[in-house]
């Protein structure tokens, strides 16, 4: 079983662990927080590290997932993806077990899919996503790199969601539309 670092340990974190131990590909080798954390535990898994240890640890793991949740803005998954990837670190896709991903879908690499997602036929997902929990994404819809879909948000058929966007829990967009780059839309919205 390959090691894997989760870059971050906050809330979001512990879902990622969740995940990444149900789905049982991976072995958490630790976790890379702030300085003053060293040491901690998270979840049973140990603060290994900070940002300036990452070119060191990839020296000795070679798989990283972001594991820094996303709201107002994407600039801290996309800070912390870019330093481990120069660094060397491979980034997996990590995909719950209890997911459904049509195999004519496209998960691109370091996007974690959460518990009870539904992504169908022929949608694509960029780099550096989150699609969380009980989210929907339907046939043809592009969610591009480093977006965060949030808990039992829809998105319909051909929507195409811009890079860094974070789309708030319980949201529904209408077919056929485009959301711009570095969109922040509240939880609930109805999105035309």
């Amino acid at each position: 079983m390959e090691e894997i670092i989760l870059i971050g340990g906050g809330g979001h974190c512990k879902s990622v662990i969740d995940v990444l131990e149900q789905e049982g590909r991976f072995k958490i080798a630790g976790i890379i927080d702030k300085p003053e954390l060293l040491g901690n535990k998270i979840l049973n898994y140990k603060v290994i590290g900070s940002d300036d240890d990452l070119k060191k640890l990839a020296k000795q793991y070679k798989n990283a997932i972001v594991t820094v949740g996303q709201t107002v803005s994407s600039d801290i998954r996309v800070k912390l993806f870019t330093l481990a990837k120069e660094a060397g670190f491979v980034f997996p896709t990590i995909i719950s077990p209890r997911a459904y991903v049509s195999k004519y879908a496209n998960i691109n690499e370091g996007t974690v899919v959460m518990h009870d997602t539904l992504i169908n036929a022929a949608a694509l997902v960029g780099k550096n996503c989150i699609i969380n929990s009980k989210a929907i994404i339907e046939h043809d819809a592009t969610i591009e790199d480093n977006c965060h879909i949030s808990t039992g948000t829809i998105i319909n058929g051909t929507v195409q969601v811009g890079q860094g966007s974070f789309i708030g829990s319980s949201a529904t967009t209408k077919e056929a539309i485009i959301i711009k780059k570095n969109s922040f839309v509240k939880a609930g919205s109805i999105i035309k």
